[in-house]
């Protein structure tokens, strides 16, 4: 084979881009002077290539095991629904320490009111007991010091 420098240059620039495309695969060993069996060589490929996709699909299912997704759902459905029910009874409790509270001081504004109602009934009642106390004493202080009115 007759090649120029041109081509020559060109098949090692090619042959230099190569392996920057596939850096992983090395090429096939092929024996010198023995008649090479591509059959051979393509049936081990496969044989390879179905090797490590079953490890794969082995591998992909074993995580699935693992974090099995409808297990997942349920006990996030199950945590939620917990979480939902304390929330419920926490609210519950605060709307009865409200009521509760409520009525507690509407009770004490109403014993409150009936407290200034009996004071100043009581207060009413002295006056006028007063005022009748302080105008007796006055008349007969008046009687006793000065004579009749």
């Amino acid at each position: 084979l007759l090649c120029t420098e041109e081509e020559q240059v060109e098949e090692e620039e090619g042959e230099e881009e190569e392996p920057s495309f596939v850096p992983g695969l090395a090429p096939p060993k092929i024996p010198d002077g023995e008649k090479v069996d591509f059959d051979d060589i393509h049936r081990k490929r496969m044989e390879k290539d179905l090797t490590e996709l079953q490890s794969l699909i082995e591998a992909h299912f074993d995580k699935r095991k693992k974090e099995n997704l409808t297990d997942r759902i349920e006990k996030r459905r199950s945590e939620r629904a917990e979480q939902m029910k304390i929330r419920a009874e926490r609210e519950k409790e605060r709307q009865n320490k409200m009521a509760e509270e409520k009525a507690r001081k509407e009770e004490e504004e109403a014993k409150k009111k009936a407290d200034d109602d009996a004071r100043k009934k009581l207060i009413l009642s002295n006056l006028s007991f007063t005022g009748y106390k302080v105008y007796n004493y006055l008349k007969w202080k008046h009687l006793f010091y000065q004579g009749p009115l």
